[in-house]
């Protein structure tokens, strides 16, 4: 399951974008999202989700939901 950022709370800080090992976060229109087929929740790389580490805002980086 990849990680997804909640449109809505995020202050476009771009923190994200340089922490993701995986150059899964990318600047697309006026929002970052996060491309779930590069998303690797920095398994093998990290103990926790570094997109989330660096958020200033709780919460905006978090597991997506899986597909039905």
């Amino acid at each position: 399951m990849a990680f997804r950022i909640i449109a809505s709370q995020c202050t476009q800080c771009g923190a994200c974008e340089f922490e993701c090992p995986s150059g899964a976060i990318r600047f697309k229109g006026e929002i970052y999202v996060i491309d779930p087929e590069k998303c690797t929740e920095c398994k093998g790389t990290f103990e926790t989700q570094q997109c989330a580490e660096v958020c200033p805002v709780p919460k905006t980086c978090v597991p997506a939901a899986p597909a039905i």
